[in-house]
């Protein structure tokens, strides 16, 4: 049997050295697609547990994540129903303030083909500055907390997210109308999406 176009694909995209040059720990994409998936994860990149890895999330932005979301592993696991695509695939290394952003080759090479296998996909949740710029365009606003706020101008198929990071407790500590908020609609959307 003949592997179907986003089985090549990923597995082209599994193989890419593109950025080496640039990458700390060297190439390792992390990503988890199905055609049939229905909710479409969008992060910024790996972090160095994730790398060391391979599992997406594995670590505990993705407990705080699914904890937002309403579902647990075997949910979020489940490649049939959660499409895990990051702007970076590859772990870029750390910075002053934390992991540096997704290198900048990733997207274009990869995003558009990878999106136009996964037809499916009901709901997307984009995590953080550089996947909102990349899925909203010129809809999202000056800032993360500014688009965040606006999550009900999107509508019903995607709501942007902060980073589920322990780094942003600060964050979630000055923006109490988020939990408040935005976690119940999201639990809302995913239910839906995942029936």
């Amino acid at each position: 049997m003949r592997p179907s176009p986003l089985d090549q694909l990923t597995v082209e995209i599994r193989a890419c050295t593109l950025c080496a040059h640039a990458l700390p720990m060297g190439p390792r994409p992390v990503l988890q697609v199905s055609e049939s998936a229905r909710i479409l994860i969008v992060g910024q990149a790996p972090g160095i547990r994730v790398h060391q890895t391979g599992v997406p999330f594995d670590d505990p932005s993705g407990n705080r994540l699914r904890a937002w979301m309403g579902i647990d592993k075997n949910v979020f696991y489940d490649a049939e129903k959660i499409a895990i695509v990051p702007m970076g695939f590859c772990y870029p290394g750390t910075g002053k303030s934390g992991d540096l952003p997704p290198r900048p080759e990733c997207a274009p090479t990869w995003r558009a083909k990878l999106l136009d296998q996964l037809p499916q996909i009901s709901l997307t949740l984009v995590i953080g500055q550089y996947a909102q710029a990349w899925h909203l365009g010129r809809l999202a606003k000056d800032n993360l907390t500014e688009t965040v706020k606006a999550w009900q101008e999107f509508g019903r198929h995607v709501i942007p997210l902060p980073h589920p990071s322990p780094r942003n407790n600060i964050w979630l500590k000055k923006n109490p109308w988020f939990e408040q908020e935005v976690i119940a609609a999201l639990q809302q959307q995913v239910r839906w999406a995942l029936e």
